[in-house]
Formats: structure tokens, C-alpha cells, sequence
């Protein structure tokens, strides 16, 4: 028998589905939880982020690891490249995310970030591209072919005095139809970590590659908004 809180996604397939992703077509919302690492928080050391990404009741159904050296996490910390493996239970890879190293800054519209979305690994469902504004988070989402599909939109500087944090998932005629919610972790955890919790709302009928897009956009917002540099 399984754990309870483990959720054996079943590999039925589905014509036109990217395999692996079949479970994606059942959800319209996740939670995603940085697991705290605790020789991180102790002496600031930072090591790979690993993720569990769980569903409305709990369970996990996935699982995400980042993947660097070293020296590029301690040099460059939350700017990092990195490569991130969804794995789910069975331990198969179903997503992988890539990210470039680049400068980032919110005065000028140079080497925006940018990120490539894969399901399965080698085949490219999207990408998430920041688009410069002085004030607010803004990212395109768009296709394998780079076509623009949906928006991203942040708070101010992609931060808040609030508990929770909302980056709003738009249509390109900007309305609204989910959000990226980075949620509060408790005093603790947020001063000496940089453990976050996100959960990500979309609808049920949303074409499952850019559920996985979504996915990837939620790593993203983690490090360049909430990632602590130390």
C-alpha cells in the first residue's frame, strides 16, 4: 500500500497530452512547498532547492530538484542558472525547466529573464520571458512556437507588506483567470530561511502544456522575488 499522502499518478495517456503530464488535466490548482534545508538556514550555505508539489488535498504528486555546481550557487545565488527536474512517484522525469544566467534589474530593459519549459525532457511546451516596466513584474507566456498565450503580473517590485503575495495570471486582453500566490511560511521561517510556499490557481480546461508552464513560472517568481542572497 501507498502513504496517504503520496498520489500514485497513473500513466494512462492521453492523445495529445505530453506524457506524464495526464494528472495535470484533473487539477485546476497546486501547492508547491520548498522543502527547508537546514544547514542553509543555520550558516546561510546555500545548497539546491527541492520542491514538493502537492495537490488541493495534500498529496504529492510530484516532486522538483534543482540542478547546478556549486560555485554558481554560492556566486551568483538567487540570479543562478539552474535546471529543475520534475520527477513524479514512479521517478519518472515529466518536466524539465531551464533557466540562463543574467543580470537582472528593474531600470533597465537589458538581459531580461527568461525561461524554457520542457514535457517531456527535449521537448519544449513554452517559455516564460520577463518584459521590462520600472515598477511592476511582468512575463509573457508563451508557446513552443514563442507566441504569446497568457500574462504574468506581480505587485509593486514583486513584493508586499501582506502575508500573501499574488501574481495574477492574465489572457492577453489582460483579464484575469488565476493567479501565483506566494503564501506565509510563519515569522521563523521566513526571517532565517528562504523556504517559500506558492500555490498556483488556473483553470481546469487550460491546455495542460501551459499548466506545466505555469509550474515553471512559479520557480521563477521564487527566485527572483523571494530567494534571499546571502
Amino acid at each position: 500500500m501507498q502513504p496517504m499522502n503520496m498520489y500514485m499518478v497513473p500513466n494512462t495517456g492521453i492523445p495529445g497530452c505530453p506524457p506524464g503530464l495526464e494528472y495535470l488535466t484533473q487539477v485546476d490548482q497546486l501547492l508547491i512547498k520548498q522543502k527547508v534545508e537546514v544547514i542553509e538556514a543555520l550558516i546561510g550555505f546555500e545548497s539546491n532547492n527541492k520542491y514538493e508539489i502537492r495537490n488541493s488535498v495534500g498529496q504529492s504528486v510530484y516532486y522538483a530538484v534543482e540542478e547546478n555546481d556549486c560555485l554558481t550557487r554560492q556566486c551568483c545565488g538567487p540570479l543562478r542558472s539552474f535546471t529543475i527536474r520534475v520527477i513524479d512517484n514512479f521517478g519518472q522525469e515529466i518536466i524539465t525547466i531551464n533557466r540562463p544566467l543574467k543580470c537582472m534589474s528593474c531600470c533597465f530593459p537589458c538581459c531580461l529573464q527568461e525561461m524554457e519549459i520542457q514535457a517531456p525532457p527535449g521537448n519544449t511546451v513554452g517559455y516564460v520571458r520577463q518584459q521590462w516596466h520600472p515598477f511592476l513584474p511582468k512575463f509573457t507566456v508563451e508557446n513552443e512556437r514563442r507566441e504569446p498565450v497568457l500574462k504574468l503580473k506581480g505587485p509593486f517590485c514583486g513584493w508586499s507588506c501582506l502575508p500573501d503575495v499574488d501574481f495574477e495570471i492574465l489572457t492577453l486582453d489582460e483579464v484575469s483567470i488565476g493567479k501565483i500566490s506566494k503564501q506565509w511560511t510563519g515569522l521563523l521561517r521566513e526571517v532565517f530561511t528562504d523556504s517559500d510556499n506558492f500555490g498556483i490557481q488556473f483553470p481546469m480546461d487550460l491546455d495542460v502544456r501551459m499548466k506545466a508552464v505555469m509550474i515553471g513560472a512559479c520557480f521563477l517568481i521564487d527566485f527572483m522575488f523571494f530567494e534571499t542572497n546571502n
